[in-house]
């Protein structure tokens, strides 16, 4: 399916996991797409080779979408190219502070650092590529997609830590502002995603340790799976696809049912 043939999409931290996978998708089925990355940079070309076997035209950009400059960057890489009709903001960090009840666990800084990559990072992306995606709506007649990526901790203040489901629920709230705001030219929805079998949680435990996580996971939600970075991927991909053409304002739970609570 080439439904996205010819159009240009950056995606933002899409050097792994989730990022990566939308940015794979989006190749198949016929985007052109700029790959970023802040420090990954051999996993970023890997994903680039993904997106290129799937016959995609692919730029390769370093840059910290926490810094403005970063941000200038990344959207001057898309200027090359014409145009932008898809943005992804996936880019995103926590702090590991799983027990909310210790407020000792994250300082100021913390917040900040969250609060700059998870929220205002988005932010300065929209502000950056806001002349691309609107000349390309006057360009193509469709409305250019934004699709930021969320997560369940900004719906119900669950997650890695309390900073990082307060950045969420942020991004939640400048979702619906910015939807509001930049239509009818530019469409502006949410994905967020529960549990997902990336590095965000391999790599703050060993395998058993995961294992076991998983097999908890799947017996607390309602479709017993543990969702991969594919099944959020696909469900994402709707938004900035012309199946969406009408959508925006939206913030969508992939989760398998995870927020319904235990399964009876």
């Amino acid at each position: 399916m080439n439904d996205l043939d010819g159009r240009i999409a950056l995606v933002t931290g899409s050097a792994t996991g989730l990022g990566r996978s939308m940015a794979v998708k989006l190749a198949e089925r016929g985007a052109e797409v700029i790959v970023n990355y802040s420090r990954s940079v051999a996993e970023a070309e890997e994903c680039a080779d993904l997106c290129r076997a799937a016959g995609a035209q692919v730029t390769v950009v370093q840059a910290d979408v926490a810094d403005a400059a970063g941000c200038r960057t990344l959207v001057a890489a898309a200027e090359a190219r014409g145009r932008l009709d898809i943005l992804i903001n996936n880019a995103g960090i926590t702090r590991h502070a799983p027990d909310h009840s210790d407020l000792d666990a994250l300082s100021k800084d913390d917040f900040m650092d969250i609060y700059a990559v998870n929220v205002v990072g988005p932010y300065m992306m929209v502000q950056a590529a806001k002349p691309l995606l609107v000349a390309a709506h006057a360009q193509t007649g469709r409305a250019s997609a934004v699709l930021n990526t969320s997560s369940i901790a900004g719906v119900m203040g669950i997650g890695s830590s309390v900073a990082y489901a307060a950045s969420k629920g942020a991004l939640n709230t400048m979702t619906l502002s910015l939807a509001r705001a930049l239509g009818p030219a530019i469409r502006v929805n949410a994905v967020c995603p529960g549990f997902i079998g990336t590095r965000w949680f391999r790599d703050t435990m060993d395998e058993a340790a995961f294992a076991k996580v998983e097999a908890t996971i799947e017996g607390r939600t309602p479709l017993a799976v543990a969702s991969g970075p594919d099944d959020i991927a696909d469900a994402a991909l709707f938004f900035v696809s012309d199946a969406a053409r009408h959508v925006t304002g939206e913030t969508l739970l992939v989760d398998a049912g995870m927020h319904l609570g235990m399964p009876r």
